[in-house]
């Protein structure tokens, strides 16, 4: 059961994580308690599997190649199609939804020949072809929303900056978060040679520069009975998507939207928005409301609901660099 504090640590540090040399130190202060209940508290979320990490969110290419990928899975051979998929170290999001493409998931790497091998394994291992469906224009990504009221910030996009060679050994060090420990810059310092201030400095310009979105908690929604998520997608004329899509990611209820290349004739669809909920009526008709109010209703249009995770965690850019050596 959680309390007024976990909500407090869980939903107003998604984003403006503290960078100071004892961060939870600096939470506890602000919220009236210690640094280390703040330390315990954060340890027991993580455990509990509504913490993700804490930590960087990156701009999609803003460290490499990502996509958006499905595959269309006989309902027998699922779970163990989910296990070749998830296995890989580039997917870092593996989810059923309810269509014949049934397992959707996102890749990352550092380069765009690492992204297609590990398309081309998943394919030899399942033989299935994956559809591969890159990211083509974003309007809202963040996921950072309001856990009570589920209404996301509206940020614009930002520039469209790229990360640093010389900042990749930093990037693998915290793609797993920072460690819950007082003083966790320090860490990571040790462990790239960098003095703790740098390290500090050097994530306040990824901020800054737009290579990461947003610095903070990165909860797993599902775990807070945030189930009911579903991905709509609709066949948008090329012409008149992006108008479209900017007016569908000011919507209350969109918590992502952005275009995405198509893969007829098996996959028509161009525009993406994914409405969260606690009950899927709810975000029935909230989706329902979108299409009247953006005049959707007559496209081409499909609701994806999720079913299972399969993989969640942060995408591994650095981290499958340096694996792969």
């Amino acid at each position: 059961m959680l309390d007024a504090l976990d909500d407090r640590l869980l939903n107003d540090y998604q984003r403006g994580f503290p960078l100071l040399a004892r961060p939870f130190a600096a939470l506890g202060a602000r919220l009236g308690v210690g640094e280390a209940e703040v330390l315990a508290r954060y340890r027991r979320l993580a455990r509990a599997g509504i913490v993700s990490r804490i930590g960087v969110v990156l701009r999609p290419h803003a460290a490499g190649a990502s996509t958006l990928a499905a595959l269309a899975v006989p309902p027998a051979r699922l779970e163990a199609v989910a296990a070749i998929v998830s296995a890989q170290p580039e997917v870092n999001h593996n989810y059923e939804r309810e269509h014949r493409f049934n397992l959707w998931f996102v890749l990352a790497a550092p380069t765009a020949a690492r992204l297609e091998a590990a398309l081309a394994r998943i394919r030899g291992a399942s033989a299935l072809a994956p559809l591969a469906l890159p990211l083509e224009k974003e309007y809202h990504i963040d996921l950072g929303f309001d856990l009570a009221t589920l209404a996301a910030p509206r940020c614009a996009p930002g520039p469209a900056a790229s990360l640093p060679p010389a900042d990749r050994p930093l990037l693998a060090a915290i793609e797993e978060g920072l460690p819950l420990v007082p003083e966790p810059y320090a860490v990571l310092g040790r462990a790239v040679g960098l003095a703790e201030p740098e390290v500090c400095a050097t994530i306040g310009r990824w901020i800054s520069s737009g290579v990461v979105r947003r610095f903070g908690v990165v909860v797993r929604h599902r775990a807070l009975g945030i189930e009911a998520n579903a991905m709509a997608v609709w066949d948008v004329p090329d012409e008149a998507v992006d108008a479209i899509g900017a007016r569908l990611a000011a919507e209350s209820g969109v918590t992502l939207c952005y275009r995405r290349a198509r893969r007829p004739p098996a996959w028509s669809y161009n525009l993406y928005a994914m409405v969260h909920g606690r009950e899927r009526e709810a975000v029935r008709a909230r989706i329902a409301q979108l299409n009247a109010a953006l005049g959707l209703a007559e496209l081409p249009h499909e609701v994806l609901f999720s079913r299972r995770c399969f993989k969640q965690c942060g995408a591994r850019y650095a981290a499958a660099e340096v694996a792969y050596g």
